[in-house]
């Protein structure tokens, strides 16, 4: 008798696992609370693809170490999903992190993490698999004079380092559709799981039992949530291991009237922000003192609202005017802008403190994945970048 399995969310987790269980002939529902898959966090954020580089305040390699499997095979195991290569919604260019005065690691101490994090890559039998071919990964500090020619007082310093970025709503589309397409998968939307539970034994049936009070057996229970996990893994018998925190984050997305060459950049290392250029005209940006909405040590976080209309416009505005201070060119995107979406998803990380504070154990994350209670599996992704990577070895796993 084929194996029944429940996947709950249908974000990058749920919908690579589940494409993978169909395609080992496994019968595979997925359930989500959403009105269609990869519509929530998956959909907004800045897709980068890390190498660890982000992560330079971790006193420690562990981060890096435990990042670039899935970094580094993102792109293979992408492919693998959706039948379709990347090109034209991958970043073009190295990108450049740029020293906050105010970050918590000082530029020599992020040069010598930089390069022992490029030696690691260097050293990786799949370094040459990457987005780009990482066979002689370097960091490059960037020289003064250029330095101050593309950026604002604060910054003190600037790398150049060899990681990209995916463009998250191209990669969403075309998951989608791969979802679709798998006969062995159903996807039931709009559904909230209240609770799953062991039949008899944990190694048995799962019954997963939805808000409108009905149950459901499954073999196997996969616990892809990402927002809406740790409530749901209380009630199969797994009790989280604090601390943790839930964060909600608002961006913003552009795209121009023209191609404008502003490059994909991050400001090093606290609560700053980002920018992404995709292939020209299609833009991610940031700033984390405005985008962050909400935050709690709780087992779950509700989302925002998000702000539509003079709010939105205000929230662009402020986004805008922390990003030009430091990258002035910004503005050139913003004045281009043929159109501009509000839009966040939920961060959810081991650990605890503020980003400014250099002891917060957020500068690492080094302590996801897969926990197992007989046949149910809790997922904890960590990263966007090791999703595909993750849910192709659970299903190998599960299926095996």
């Amino acid at each position: 008798m084929t194996r029944r399995v429940a996947v709950l969310g249908a974000g990058i987790m749920g919908s690579a696992v589940a494409i993978h269980l169909a395609r080992r002939g496994l019968d595979v529902t997925v359930l989500d609370r959403e009105s269609a898959p990869m519509s929530a966090a998956s959909r907004w954020n800045e897709g980068k693809i890390h190498l660890g580089y982000i992560y330079g305040a971790d006193p420690t390699l562990a981060t890096a170490r435990h990042l670039l499997p899935g970094g580094l095979l993102f792109a293979d195991c992408l492919r693998e999903l959706v039948g379709t290569e990347l090109h034209g919604h991958v970043t073009a260019d190295d990108d450049i992190y740029l020293v906050h005065r105010a970050s918590v690691a000082t530029p020599d101490v992020l040069g010598a993490k930089f390069e022992a994090i490029s030696g690691l890559i260097r050293e990786h039998p799949d370094a040459g698999r990457y987005l780009v071919d990482l066979s002689d990964a370097r960091a490059r500090a960037i020289p003064p004079d250029e330095l101050r020619a593309m950026a604002g007082d604060d910054i003190v310093a600037g790398f150049r380092v060899p990681e990209r970025s995916v463009e998250t709503r191209w990669v969403a589309d075309r998951l989608t559709d791969a979802l679709a397409a798998e006969r062995g998968v159903t996807v039931r939307l709009g559904v909230e799981v209240a609770a799953v539970r062991p039949v008899d034994t944990p190694d048995g049936a799962w019954g997963v039992r939805q808000g409108d009070g009905t149950e459901e057996r499954f073999d196997v229970v996969v616990n892809a949530l990402w927002n809406g996990r740790l409530p749901i893994d209380v009630t199969a018998g797994l009790a989280p291991e604090p601390p943790w925190t839930h964060r909600y984050r608002q961006c913003v997305f552009i795209r121009t009237r023209s191609e404008r060459g502003l490059p994909s950049a991050l400001v090093a290392v606290g609560p700053f922000g980002d920018v992404k250029n995709y292939n020209g005209r299609d833009f991610y940006l940031s700033w984390y003192p405005v985008g962050l909405l909400a935050e709690s040590g709780e087992l779950e976080l509700e989302a925002p609202a998000v702000p539509t209309g003079e709010a939105a416009a205000t929230f662009v505005a402020r986004v805008r005017a922390a990003l030009e201070a430091l990258l002035p060119a910004v503005s050139d995107v913003f004045d281009d802008a043929e159109s501009v979406t509000v839009h966040g998803g939920h961060v959810f990380a081991r650990g605890a403190g503020a980003l400014d504070d250099p002891r917060s154990d957020l500068h690492r994350r080094d302590r996801y994945g897969v926990q197992r209670r007989g046949s149910y599996f809790t997922v904890d992704t960590g990263k966007y970048s090791t999703a595909p990577w993750l849910a192709r070895e659970l299903a190998h796993e599960i299926a095996g």
